[in-house]
């Protein structure tokens, strides 16, 4: 399989999504202060742990285990996919039985492809 994203684009995007989301923090915290929300602020100061503290930060906007990961070997990515396709059918939530059915699950393109894969070398061979 080949890979997602290379290297330096999986850099680009998690640049890209920090300084997004540290942009939304700004604003929000800004906002938050023009309405005189203090409750809201002094929660958000709360939820700061001492190391957090020690680096000076103000306010914890986003849950911490809200990061990325870098998608390094083919076992992990082959993992997210199995959990994305399969999610919608698990669950009391369940939305089909298999991840193909899933109108946005991109099984439906995986599963297109192994077809097309099989097809082709069958055609050779036979």
């Amino acid at each position: 399989m080949p890979s997602l994203l290379s290297a330096i684009q999986a850099k680009a995007l998690m640049l890209l999504y920090r300084t997004e989301k540290r942009l939304l923090a700004y604003a929000l915290v800004k906002l938050l202060k023009e309405k005189n929300s203090d409750l809201i602020l002094q929660e958000l100061n709360n939820d700061l742990n001492n190391t957090e503290k020690k680096e000076g930060k103000i306010h914890r906007i986003f849950e911490t285990s809200f990061d990325w990961k870098e998608y390094r070997t083919e076992k992990f990515i082959e993992q997210k996919l199995n959990y994305m396709h399969w999610n919608p059918c698990k669950g009391v939530n369940r939305l089909v039985d298999l991840p193909e059915q899933y109108i946005h699950s991109s099984a439906t393109k995986k599963l297109l492809q192994i077809k097309e894969a099989f097809e082709l070398l069958n055609s050779i061979l036979n």
